[in-house]
């Protein structure tokens, strides 16, 4: 059965909360475990919840072992929804760090990762994977670009089937990605927006932002690197209210540095700064 790009996201935002404001405002402030520098560590679901986030984004791990992606092993897996069930936060989606080395665009076990990806992802009980694309791997080309699109086309069934999203998260612009998403022709692949790293790359994120909607977009990585939030050159409160205007109800996961080294108060001092904005 086909599903709507809607009815997708929708599926991939319905997870349980642990902050009651959240559900009102809409946007749900996540952070990942890598900036946590827990990447993963199961520590960082107890982590994220102590300081207070309403959801921890995961890495599936970089480095196989056995031929397999370090959380394709049903012992860790349980311990990670163990941890999110004790200390009530959701894990609100996955990274396929692998892809820094086995880049999509050119390797076939990038697309051997992806699949794998799947049904880890489905058994963490969440719903997004991020798909990186930087460094060796960033699509520079509209062939390279044409290429993943191709791969994706191939794999994104299963993830329909699943209920889980595939999130690209890279370099190049909304338009682009979503000739890669078009390409795919496939409702489970959406745009992972990160606001940094668009900043950096040159485009103008609240247009982008508004312009994708709601429906294009499965996530969003917050960050100013590096600076705390607010003090450096992207404009968050126009940001923030881009996001609430086009009525994303999903997650926004903290992806910000540590300036002064004390990494949770750093952490707690960005979610302090968008809460405010939120509220």
């Amino acid at each position: 059965m086909k599903i709507s790009r809607r009815s997708l996201l929708i599926g991939g935002a319905a997870v349980p909360l642990a902050r009651g404001w959240a559900r009102a405002r809409g946007l749900k402030v996540g952070v990942t475990d890598w900036n946590l520098r827990l990447t993963g560590n199961v520590e960082a679901v107890e982590t994220a919840a102590r300081l207070r986030f309403d959801g921890v984004q995961v890495s599936l791990g970089r480095t196989p072992i056995d031929g397999k992606l370090p959380l394709d092993d049903t012992v860790v897996q349980q311990q990670y929804l163990t941890a999110s069930k004790i200390h009530k936060i959701p894990i609100d989606g996955t990274c396929l760090d692998i892809l820094h080395v086995n880049c999509l665009k050119n390797d076939k076990l990038g697309a051997k990762w992806v699949a794998d990806a799947i049904p880890i992802t489905k058994k963490l009980d969440t719903r997004v994977i991020l798909l990186p694309f930087f460094g060796k791997c960033a699509l520079k080309t509209p062939q390279e670009m044409d290429y993943v699109g191709d791969v994706l086309r191939e794999i994104a069934p299963e993830a329909e089937k699943a209920g889980v999203i595939l999130g690209l998260e890279d370099t190049i612009s909304a338009e682009d990605n979503v000739r890669i998403m078009e390409r795919s022709k496939s409702p489970a692949v959406l745009t992972y927006y990160d606001v940094g790293n668009s900043t950096q790359n040159g485009f103008e994120v609240v247009k982008e932002i508004r312009w994708l909607g709601k429906d294009r977009i499965c996530q969003f990585h917050l960050k100013d690197n590096p600076h705390y939030l607010g003090e450096g050159k992207i404009d968050f409160p126009a940001v923030l209210k881009a996001i609430e205007d086009i009525g994303f109800h999903g997650f926004a996961n903290l992806e910000t540095d540590s300036p002064s080294k004390a990494v949770e108060d750093d952490m707690s001092k960005n979610l302090r700064y968008v809460r405010r904005l939120l509220a």
